[in-house]
């Protein structure tokens, strides 16, 4: 008997914290953003929501996110080790000399802000580059 409460115990409590990370999802946002001399692009998404802004004095445009699309966001997030977003290495060096547009992920999640160290538009470090790659789709739609 005490084994059975405790296996019923034990799936109530993972259950309850699968839901949870979910659940937090509506409280955050991701934030990519490329930019040089140039160039300059944000790509917003929070709430099932995309805002993309393509330029310094443009007005982002805002859509909804599909389903489909929005669970492939939230897979991708919940990969992310959010504690070491800011230690990932870049895998080049070009935004040093103008050969590449600096990239940069934020996300916002619970009012504490987690940020990657720049790295190359188009070339993000692995842990965080299916995501990345997500987000840029929006502005090829």
């Amino acid at each position: 008997m005490r084994i059975l409460s405790l296996l019923l115990l034990t799936i109530f409590i993972g259950s309850g914290c699968s839901s949870q990370k979910k659940a937090d999802m509506t409280s955050t946002q991701i934030e990519y953003s490329a930019l040089s001399r140039g160039f300059y692009k944000k790509i917003v998404v929070q709430n099932q929501t995309v805002s993309v802004t393509n330029g310094r004095d443009q007005q982002p445009v805002e859509s909804k996110i599909n389903t489909a699309k929005w669970n492939q966001i939230v897979a991708e997030f919940e990969k992310v080790n959010l504690e070491q977003i800011a230690t990932l290495k870049a895998p080049s060096d070009k935004r040093a000399y103008d050969g590449a547009a600096i990239g940069n992920l934020k996300i916002t999640q619970n009012q504490k802000t987690y940020e990657s160290t720049s790295f190359d538009n188009g070339n993000p470090p692995k842990e965080i580059e299916k995501l990345v790659n997500l987000l840029v789709d929006f502005t090829k739609e």
